[in-house]
């Protein structure tokens, strides 16, 4: 296996475990790794980059859900 499919694999785990500190400690990583290309290194950071984002977006929607429900009717239930 290949530094870069080595590398990918990480990705892919921490992208389907889906915990923010352990995407940005990759993500630091990856910016230290002199055996990846700059194009190879910046392709993986933005699809740790963009499951961060979508993380952020997901919980921002949940928690205004969660806040909707608990006031429909005008009170806190």
């Amino acid at each position: 296996m290949s530094h870069l499919e080595e590398v990918s694999a990480r990705v892919d785990e921490a992208i389907a475990q889906g915990v923010i500190a352990g995407m940005n400690e990759l993500l630091v990583e990856l910016s230290d790794d002199v055996e990846l290309s700059r194009e190879e290194r910046y392709a993986q950071q933005q699809r740790l980059r963009q499951a961060i984002a979508h993380h952020g977006r997901q919980h921002k929607e949940d928690m205004d859900a969660r806040l909707e429900q608990l006031t429909k009717g005008g009170i806190i239930s």
